[in-house]
């Protein structure tokens, strides 16, 4: 019995102060208006000039400390120079402000302790607020005071003012939040910034032939097959059945290459002599940047492409260049396909590769980060549990990282990113991670994560704004665990609800994927390599999307086999089957006349419907359109989240998870494995067993005219000789009343065996009986 799920695993509508409260009806207008506002005072530490120094040369080392209550931050130093640039801002929460005064210090760097050159004090009531758009406040210069508040040598430019992180220098600002991290890395680390994934195209090779192919072994002929590589991925083409140095393949090979086309295109012909032996005839390299774009359907010329010996040999390579193998391709990026990086499921882009078969934009997708509550602790620092916790959010070619809170469970980002959306059916996915890099971590250590939301577009209503406090649910070993909750706003505002709705019309995916299909196995595999080069290109960015970042917002891995997903399918099917199933009940209650009143009032209706059969349709289509008004009364007014209940999370069995965690190729002992094979064979022949009574009834179905059983087939072609001849005479309208109030006798007329036709099919040969 499954039990209900959690309370604490359900969505709740939330109704924070977005955008400093400025609403105007259901829409809030104002830049960052779907975060709550944060309030910080900047610094912005320029450069300093005449400064003294302590040494005979009259220089120094300065550096700045800005030290607000209990909060301090430092610029870089520099050696023996009088008049240093910063040009650094220091960003101080609001909140966490506990002084009345500001005061900015240069200090002279030095090995024992650091000496006090002077020092700019500003009261913080008479700091001046900010509200972007306006433009930035410009630095000015101050006066340097000594400890008693006396005019010392030297002078510091600063810009000090009140604003929010709408701020253009809250990005790059040093956080007060932040003052636990050093080092530049460790500040690179936590700063928010927005990635861009590579630009991919598949890469289309047709090995047509070769010729005039030179094996060292004259004597036998050559079994040639065609190897290709690009950066780390490897295909090859299968053994030439032309036994000649002239083979014939005609076969295609697939690539994923990714914008700048860094790698070149290496083709090797090579001769399989023995059966753990190859001997390279030739080979060629093709950087793809000279390669052919193909934009439709239509086929790019071939070219003939001289295969060089694969001998190091300065002088005998030249001496083979007087007389060259060849081999002839076909060899195109393709631009009319999107490359699939992501669970089909969850995509957030479906655009082809080529930028000029883009269609417009048809909206914008505004996400604001607010905040998180309740997060679990993830690591231990100093002997106490901490977190770390940073967002990453993807949709489309754009990732956006927030900034990392130090040691917080309760973070608050208040971030808002903007997206351009091309088609509404496409899902937003946000992620939240803890942060394993700081405080002079490992660098080989990993982002753990969190947990993370997904929101399809077409389920949220345009230009509404969603407020809600989603649940990060992670499935552990030891069964499905909230790690918190993370609270969003989100709103899809439609530009064009014209060209919206003409969309719903369109093919999901560009159309070179329904005229020059790939095949399951292709998709499989280049989805597979397209991940793999995304993750790698995000992971060389500076600070790095890490791959375990990645992997786990493409859903890398989902497709394995689990026990868990496989009985949420089996449920899901069912689900959808239960409403076919409650039909025929009910029509089976009408038919044996469970309720005499509704069934003779289906009497009537079918009556009618037969005399007057032009209103069998608009009666249909009008039932529909009232069962849809019926419903609108109880529309969903959130956005879908994950179901611990409909993903069978709640109550899964233990074996069952440890299953789903285990390595691929297992990594447990043998008894268990060998249990579980045994289960996995039970359940395998379960479905073994209904899927071949499906196909034993479409096969039945097919030998009702195929002659497999002479007298079978014999009195069907003579009942529809006997029924055409008698519906050629009678009425349609006879023919269906005669029917339909057959169906709907009484029981009483009825028989418990079952009928003639269902008998007949039944007794109807398949082709069971060929199966060994």
């Amino acid at each position: 019995m499954q039990r209900p799920p959690h309370e604490d695993f359900s969505l709740k509508e939330t109704n924070p102060h977005l955008g400093g409260g400025k609403v105007t009806g259901d829409k809030l207008t104002s830049t960052y208006d779907l975060v709550e506002q944060m309030q910080y005072l900047y610094v912005r530490v320029v450069k300093a000039k005449d400064l003294p120094g302590k040494d005979v040369s009259g220089s120094c080392d300065p550096y700045v400390e800005v030290r607000v209550g209990n909060y301090k931050g430092t610029t870089r130093h520099f050696e023996k120079k009088s008049n240093p640039e910063w040009n650094q801002v220091f960003a101080f929460s609001k909140e966490r402000i506990q002084a009345s005064v500001l005061e900015v210090s240069v200090k002279d760097k030095d090995v024992v302790k650091d000496d006090f050159i002077g020092r700019v004090i500003f009261d913080m009531n008479e700091i001046p607020k900010r509200v972007p758009p306006d433009s930035p406040l410009a630095p000015q210069w101050y006066r340097l005071e000594d400890r008693k508040s006396e005019k010392a040598k030297g002078e510091l430019m600063l810009a000090v003012w009140m604003g929010t992180q709408a701020d253009e220098a809250f990005p790059e600002a040093w956080h007060s939040d932040a003052a636990t991290v050093s080092g530049a890395d460790g500040f690179a680390n936590i700063r928010s910034k927005v990635y861009l994934s590579p630009k991919l195209w598949y890469l289309r090779v047709n090995v047509i032939e070769a010729q005039d192919l030179q094996p060292s072994d004259k004597s036998r002929y050559p079994e040639v097959y065609v190897k290709a590589i690009l950066g780390n991925q490897a295909l090859r083409t299968r053994v030439s059945m032309s036994k000649s140095i002239n083979p014939l393949w005609n076969e295609d090979l697939m690539f994923v290459a990714a914008e700048p086309f860094e790698e070149p295109l290496i083709l090797s012909v090579e001769d399989r002599v023995a059966p753990n032996k190859d001997e390279v005839l030739g080979r060629c390299g093709i950087p793809l940047q000279y390669v052919d774009r193909r934009l439709d359907h239509k086929p790019v010329n071939t070219r003939w492409f001289n295969l060089e010996k694969h001998i190091i040999v300065e002088s005998e390579k030249k001496k083979d260049m007087k007389f060259a193998s060849k081999i002839h391709l076909r060899v195109c990026l393709e631009g009319g396909y999107h490359v699939l990086d992501e669970s089909t499921h969850y995509s957030s882009d479906l655009r082809p590769t080529a930028k000029v078969l883009w269609k417009s934009s048809i909206g914008v997708l505004e996400l604001g980060i607010l905040n998180a509550q309740g997060l679990s602790p993830m690591k231990t620092k100093d002997g106490r549990a901490t977190t770390d916790a940073y967002c990453v959010a993807k949709y489309g070619q754009k990732w956006v990282r927030t900034r990392t809170i130090i040691d917080s469970f309760s973070p608050k980002w208040n971030e808002q990113y903007t997206w351009e959306v091309y088609d509404p059916c496409t899902v937003v996915t946000i992620g939240v991670f803890d942060n394993g890099h700081l405080h002079g971590g490992d660098k080989n250590g990993r982002d753990s994560r969190i947990g993370k939301v997904r929101i399809r577009l077409s389920t949220l209503e345009t230009d509404r704004v969603y407020t809600h406090s989603y649940p990060l649910l992670v499935l552990h070993p030891s069964g499905v665990k909230k790690m918190g909750e993370i609270h969003l706003a989100v709103r899809f505002t439609c530009s064009s609800l014209v060209n919206m709705m003409h969309l719903y019309s369109q093919p999901l995916l560009p159309k070179m994927h329904y005229i020059h299909p790939l095949t399951i196995s292709q998709l499989d595999s280049l989805r597979h390599q397209a991940t793999q080069i995304v993750s790698m290109r995000l992971n060389r960015a500076e600070p790095p999307l890490r791959k375990e970042v990645v992997e786990y917002m493409l859903d890398v891995g989902s497709h394995m086999w689990s026990m868990r997903r496989s009985k949420a399918n089996f449920f899901r099917i069912m689900g959808v089957l239960s409403g076919l199933m409650a039909v025929g009940k009910w029509f089976d209650q009408i038919c044996n006349w469970k309720n005499p009143i509704t069934t003779v009032l289906i009497h009537i209706l079918f009556l009618i419907l037969v005399m007057y059969p032009e209103l069998i349709l608009p009666t249909i289509f009008l039932y529909l359109f009232l069962i849809g008004v019926w419903y609108y009364r109880w529309r969903p007014r959130h956005p879908p989240h994950m179901d611990t209940r409909l993903s069978c999370a709640d109550n899964a069995h233990p074996d069952e998870l440890d299953e789903e965690f285990d390595t691929f190729p297992t990594s447990r002992p043998a008894d268990i494995v060998r249990m579980r094979y045994d289960r996995l064979r039970s359940i395998a022949g379960r479905i073994q067993t209904v899927v071949g009574d499906l196909a034993t009834q479409g096969e039945r179905l097919q030998n009702l005219l195929s002659w497999r059983d002479p007298r079978a087939t014999a009195l069907f072609v003579i009942f529809c000789l006997i029924s055409a001849a008698v519906l050629y005479v009678t009425p349609f309208q006879v023919v269906a009343l005669l029917a339909g109030f057959y169906v709907l006798r009484h029981p009483r007329f009825r028989y418990k065996l079952p009928s003639v036709p269902l008998n007949f099919f039944r007794r109807l040969p398949a082709r069971t009986d060929c199966m060994l």
